[in-house]
């Protein structure tokens, strides 16, 4: 069983309120006024609260009662903080994997989504690093992940749109045509249980 990936990042709480207290003076405020007094420190609060996030135990795996069944899980909403402009993006993840020997417990997905979009990133890499974890949970490189999002930096800065980015990490047999649509069928179904 693997080493449950544990957090090794901590934030400087007392140095995260002096630099917003700085910012808000280089922004042309004044940090003293009534409705900024504790913005440095919830500032401060946010970030520990995002970058020290605690999933939980990521290792519950079960033997498996059947081989060769595809097993997804979709819908799972996270928000992460792009790099490049340490604005807001969120994601709709889904995830498959073919069930060979080992099976994983239901809660674990959630936990190894959102223990990844916890930090500076990328869709393309929280997609990879999600994608990675499960491997190494199930021990089998037949995984799908699958992500859907909009980025603020996009949609409230530059060019202003609304949008939808798609990124997918894809492996083992999840390379084979057919068992890719297999997995995108089952995704467009969770997404439109009507068919709309």
């Amino acid at each position: 069983m693997p080493e449950q990936h544990l957090t090794t990042k901590t934030v400087d709480h007392a140095r995260v309120k002096e630099l917003v207290r700085e910012l808000l003076v280089a922004l042309g405020e004044d940090p003293d006024r009534e409705g900024l007094l504790e913005t440095p420190r919830r500032i401060a609060d946010f970030w520990s609260e995002f970058i020290e996030y605690d999933p939980g135990k990521l290792d519950t795996v079960f033997s498996s009662v059947r081989h060769n069944q595809m097993v997804a899980v979709t819908g799972m909403r996270v928000w992460s903080m792009c790099e490049h402009h340490m604005l807001p993006f969120w994601c709709d993840v889904s995830v498959a994997y073919i069930a060979e020997d080992k099976v994983l417990g239901l809660s674990k997905f959630a936990r190894i989504a959102h223990k990844n979009a916890h930090a500076l990133s990328l869709q393309e890499k929280l997609v990879s690093d999600i994608s990675s974890d499960l491997k190494t949970y199930l021990d089998t490189d037949n995984v799908a992940v699958l992500a859907k999002g909009e980025h603020l930096c996009m949609t409230m800065r530059g060019i202003r749109t609304p949008h939808r980015m798609i990124s997918s990490a894809l492996d083992g047999q999840f390379l084979d045509p057919n068992t890719r649509a297999e997995f995108l069928s089952l995704v467009n179904a969770a997404e439109n249980p009507r068919g709309t």
